[in-house]
C-alpha cells in the first residue's frame, strides 16, 4: 500500500455538519455567522485536496491540474433565473482541468456532501459545436469509443449522460441500427465513483482520486482530441508579389 499524500489531512466531521445544518438554515442569518466555519473546515482542506490531487496526478503523468484559486466552485448560487431561492449551495465542489480553469473542457469533478461525495470525469453539456464534434467522434470510430466505455464499466464507473435524445439527432442518422446510436444522443459524457464520508476524511483520499482519474483517463483523452480538433488552424501569411516599397522614416 502506498504511504499517504502530505499536504491533505482529510475534511473533518465539522465540514459535513456544517452542510447538514445548512440545508436546513439556508439563509444569510444563519451562514454569516458561520462563514469562518466554512472557511475553516470546507474551504481550506478542499484547497489542500486540489493542490495534492494535482500534484500526484503530475508524477503520475496526467494532463490534470489542481488550481485552488479557480478550480473551486462558489458556495453562492445564482437565483436570478432559478425558482430556487436558496442563496447557498449545500455542497463544495471543485475541478482539475488540464489549464487549471473552471471553463476548459474535459474535466476531473470532485464533490462534497454529506452522504453524497463523489469524484467524476468528462464532458458534462458541453457547447453545441464541442457536443457534435464529440457525437461525430463516437460515429467516426464506433470500436473505440465502445472499448473505453466496456472499460470504464469493467472498472465500476460506467460511463453516463443525464439527459439524452430519444434517436439520433439530425445529421446522426447514420447512426440507427448501429451499436452506438444511443450514444449518439446523449448530451454529457461523464463517469463517476461515489465516495463515502469516512473516505472524504481520510489522507488516502488523494490516491483514490488520482486512481480514478487514471481510470478515467481514455475518456477524457478521446474528448479532448475533439476539443483540439476545433482550434483553428494557424493563419498562413502570404507573401506579396513583388517587394514592399522600404519605409520613409
Amino acid at each position: 500500500m502506498r504511504a499517504p499524500t502530505t499536504g491533505f489531512a482529510g475534511f473533518r466531521p465539522a465540514a459535513f455538519a456544517f452542510f447538514r445544518e445548512l440545508q436546513d438554515n439556508n439563509d444569510p442569518a444563519w451562514f454569516k455567522p458561520r462563514k469562518a466555519l466554512y472557511e475553516t473546515e470546507v474551504l481550506a482542506p478542499f484547497r489542500d485536496l486540489i493542490v495534492a490531487v494535482g500534484e500526484t496526478s503530475g508524477q503520475a503523468g496526467l494532463p490534470l491540474v489542481g488550481d485552488p484559486r479557480r478550480g473551486i466552485f462558489r458556495i453562492y448560487r445564482d437565483v436570478r433565473f432559478s425558482p430556487d431561492k436558496r442563496l447557498y449551495k449545500t455542497h463544495a465542489g471543485a475541478v482539475l482541468t488540464r489549464s487549471g480553469g473552471r471553463r476548459d473542457p474535459g474535466v476531473l469533478y470532485i464533490h462534497v456532501a454529506p452522504g453524497e461525495s463523489m469524484v467524476a470525469a468528462g464532458f458534462w453539456h458541453p457547447e453545441p459545436a464541442l457536443l457534435a464534434r464529440l457525437r461525430r467522434a463516437v460515429l467516426g470510430d464506433p470500436d473505440g469509443f465502445l472499448a473505453i466505455a466496456g472499460g470504464l464499466a469493467t472498472a465500476g464507473c460506467p460511463l453516463s449522460s443525464d439527459d439524452r435524445l430519444s434517436r439520433p439527432p439530425r445529421g446522426f442518422e447514420a447512426a440507427k441500427g448501429t451499436p452506438v446510436a444511443e450514444y449518439v444522443g446523449w448530451k454529457s459524457f461523464t463517469a463517476h465513483r461515489m465516495l463515502s464520508d469516512a473516505e472524504m476524511q481520510s489522507p488516502a483520499l488523494v490516491d483514490r482520486i488520482t486512481d480514478f482519474a487514471r481510470t478515467v483517463l481514455p475518456l477524457l483523452e478521446w474528448g479532448w482530441a475533439a476539443v483540439d480538433d476545433e482550434m483553428p488552424a494557424p493563419l498562413s501569411i502570404r507573401k506579396p508579389a513583388r517587394p514592399l516599397p522600404k519605409p520613409d522614416f
